[in-house]
Parts: C-alpha cells; sequence; structure tokens
C-alpha cells in the first residue's frame, strides 16, 4: 500500500474571495494541471487552479500504474510519444526538486514465443521515438534478471529508464509549490459555464462563484470535453476507461525488481506486475470502456481478470496476501492522441491518458512554450523557488534527526498509523502546508 493518504493541500482559497482578474486560470488540479500551474509559477504572473473536488489529485491520478514509461508504445511522431519520452527525462529532476519518491527500476515487456514480433516491433518504435538503452533478451537471460517470471515466457523487451513514482504525491507537491510561488488553489469549483468577455473569460461555479482570466487553461481530465464545449469547442469527445488493480502487502514487495509488462494491445499496456516506490507489489489494471465518468467500483470480475492475465507474466504470486484494491479512471480521447491545443486563449489538455502520468512535465514545458509564441509575455519572478519539502521527510530522518523533532513537538512521537509509522505531527503538518 502506499505510504501516505492523500493529504489535504492548505485550503486558504476556499473562502469566497473579492473577484479577481487573473492572467491564467487551470482547470482541474491533477498531476497535468498541477505540473503546469508549478512551471507558469515561474513567471510574473496571477494564476489559480480550480478543482471540483475537496483536494486535489483526485481523478485519474489517485488511481494508476504509477509508472514511468520509458516511451516505446507510442506511435512514432505522435504527441504521446514525444511528451512521454520528454517527460521520462525530466522526471528524475522534478522528483528530486519537490522531494517525491523516485526509483528508476527499469521495465520488461515479456512475450510467448508467438509475441515475439510485437517485442520487435516496440523495440524498433522505441528506437525511432529516442528511448536509450533498449534491448530484447532471450529467455535464460530474462529468468536470470527475474526469477520468478512465468518460465513459459520467450523474450522480452528491457527498457532501462523506466521507472516508479508515487502518482498523488507528485501531484500534492506540484500544486503545492505552485502556492508557494503565488498560485492560488480553489477547491470544491466546479466549473459550470465559462462566458467569454471582452479581452477575458468569466469562468463560474456551479454554487455562484465565479473567477475571471485572459487564458484558460482546461486540464481537466475525463471532463476535459465537457469544459471544452463551454468554450464553442466540440471537436473532440472523452470516454473514461476503467482500470481495477490489487495492491499486495509489502512482504511481497522484492518478489520482482522490474515492472513487468506484457505485449500491449489497442485497449493498452495490459496487466503489470511491478513493485512501487513504498514496497508493495501491484497488479493490473483491467481496461473497460465504459459511460459513467464517475464509476470506479471494483468487481469480481476485475479481480479475476488480473489474477488470469497476471499469471501469464508472473509464476506463483502470493494472491492470498491481497491487501486492498483500486480503479482508476482513463481519460481516452476520440482523436488517439493527446489533445493539446491553443484556440482564442483557451489551452485545451484533453486525452491525456497514459503516459499522462510520465507526460506532465513535459506537457507543462510544452504548454509554457505555446504561450510564448502565442504572444504572452514571460518574465522570471527574481525569488522563484523550484523546491518544496517532501511530505515524508520525518521518515528518512536518522533516529538522532527525529528525537531533535520530537522535542520541539511531542506530536511526532506519537504513532497514529503503525503500519506505515505516520505520527501525529506529520499529520497536523500536512494539513497545514500547501
Amino acid at each position: 500500500m502506499y505510504a501516505y493518504a492523500l493529504i489535504s493541500v492548505k485550503r486558504k482559497n476556499e473562502k469566497k474571495e473579492e473577484l479577481k482578474m487573473y492572467d491564467i486560470v487551470v482547470i482541474g488540479a491533477g498531476v497535468v494541471g498541477g505540473m503546469v500551474a508549478r512551471r507558469l509559477a515561474k513567471y510574473k504572473l496571477n494564476i489559480c487552479m480550480l478543482e471540483k473536488e475537496n483536494d486535489v489529485a483526485m481523478g485519474a491520478t489517485k488511481a494508476n500504474s504509477a509508472i514511468v514509461h520509458a516511451g516505446f508504445d507510442a506511435k512514432e511522431g505522435s504527441l504521446k510519444a514525444k511528451m512521454n519520452v520528454r517527460g521520462s527525462q525530466m522526471m528524475p529532476s522534478v522528483t528530486e526538486e519537490l522531494g517525491v519518491k523516485y526509483l528508476r527500476n527499469e521495465s520488461l515487456v515479456v512475450a510467448f514465443e508467438n509475441e515475439r514480433a510485437e517485442v520487435e516491433a516496440i523495440y524498433e518504435r522505441g528506437i525511432k521515438n529516442g528511448v536509450e538503452g533498449l534491448k530484447i533478451l532471450e529467455r535464460s537471460e530474462l529468468l536470470e534478471l527475474e526469477p520468478n517470471l512465468n518460465p513459459e515466457l520467450s523474450c522480452a523487451l528491457l527498457a532501462p529508464t523506466g521507472a516508479i513514482v508515487c502518482p498523488y504525491e507528485l501531484c500534492i507537491a506540484a500544486v503545492g509549490n505552485a502556492m508557494d510561488n503565488g498560485a492560488d488553489l480553489r477547491l470544491n469549483f466546479e466549473v459550470a459555464s465559462i462566458e467569454k468577455k471582452d479581452g477575458y473569460y468569466t469562468i463560474s461555479s456551479a454554487d455562484g462563484e465565479s473567477v475571471d482570466a485572459k487564458i484558460v487553461i482546461n486540464s481537466a481530465g475525463v471532463y476535459a470535453d465537457k469544459i471544452a464545449a463551454m468554450t464553442g469547442d466540440d471537436d473532440f469527445y472523452v470516454h473514461a476507461r476503467r482500470g481495477e488493480y490489487m495492491i499486495l502487502d509489502k512482504e511481497c514487495g522484492s518478489f520482482v525488481q522490474r515492472t513487468i509488462f506484457h505485449t500491449p494491445t489497442k485497449m493498452g499496456k495490459g496487466i503489470l506486475v511491478a513493485p512501487t516506490v513504498d514496497g508493495n507489489l501491484l497488479l493490473g489494471p483491467t481496461a473497460t470502456d465504459i459511460e459513467d465518468k464517475e464509476d470506479t467500483s471494483v468487481t469480481s470480475e476485475g479481480y479475476e481478470q488480473i489474477i488470469a492475465r497476471s499469471a501469464d507474466n508472473a509464476a506463483g504470486i502470493p494472491f492470498g496476501k491481497v491487501i486492498t484494491s483500486f480503479c482508476g479512471l482513463r481519460a481516452v480521447g476520440s482523436t488517439g492522441d493527446f489533445i493539446i491545443k491553443l484556440r482564442d486563449r483557451v489551452l485545451t489538455l484533453g486525452g491525456i491518458e497514459s503516459p499522462g502520468l510520465t507526460s506532465a512535465p513535459a506537457i507543462a514545458e510544452h504548454v509554457v512554450g505555446m504561450l510564448r509564441e502565442d504572444g504572452l509575455a514571460l518574465a522570471q519572478k527574481e525569488n522563484y523557488n523550484p523546491r518544496h519539502i517532501p511530505a515524508h521527510a520525518f521518515n528518512h530522518m536518522s533516529i538522532e534527526e527525529k528525537n531533535e523533532v520530537i522535542a520541539k513537538d511531542a506530536r511526532y512521537g506519537r504513532i497514529v498509523c503503525r503500519c506505515e509509522g505516520i505520527t501525529e505531527g506529520e499529520i497536523v503538518a500536512a494539513i497545514h502546508t500547501n
């Protein structure tokens, strides 16, 4: 299980304020919206993030595979491919600045003999996409690296740049860092209408609140098409794709060292077997297209599919050690690629499904470039700080350092969560921190 439940960001903007003109409003405080806001907060701009839920990272960001993809799967020349590879390159420095757990553990795409052609195809695609270090392994090499794999597997693609991260910690840290640098955040702000005025937009919520902005960035996940339609853009639609997962106890975390995929299909990268940055083992996801953009229920059919398909990848998975399950929704766009476009000062980020987490830093970089080309003046702040205090700082301290903290604040000496060793002091600090 991930080490931290979602922590709340500071609610400093929840109360109704006097109407303020912003340079930029970002709709959606998931990992993509958070990264975009953080990147823009580097400049002398008034920025506001609007989130319909009562916390950030509440959509696809909190329930996904937590994989930093190498970039071999996306179609050559697509935005997915470009953003994936660039985002993968950026992720080590971004996570270091934000104090977020990141591990480059490598990825393997495994296959039976009758699937060898697909492994060779994604190898070639990865080379064209600019992914470094790709290599095709044969059975003996494969089983030497990962002894618990299915012994009937014939070959695999090794991607040394594959990695894992904590997705919601990344989002929380990105949003917090944007706020540290002056950005505002309004939670429980479900956008109901967007009205174009003379030189700006008025964005109104379902309960009557509103903000004005010169530029609107639509990063609304599965609702990106709904937000786009409010601005007169109905060129695309987004549907939800359910993905169910199982998480195994930490005693199973070393069952595999690398992220194990099977050869992909048109529905995605299939059922994976992967460690998490917090030491658990993750199985999933399923892939089911649905109409309901809020349905995150888990099903017995999903469990059965995960158990059956993960066994293709690894032998002897200890399913009796499953401690929880969850379901996430991917925002699948109608174009088959990321939808990133700027029209009349509305920048739309739609269909940001996998590899959206990996691509988030690159999408943010790309957004800044698009706005600059469109004429937005970008003067960097003299006091901009890209760093953020990590949520897990106390857990990583030495005994001596922890005792010093406890001497100053006794709440750090009271354990609230025994499994993960989370203290009262950390929880209180999280509540009061951006």
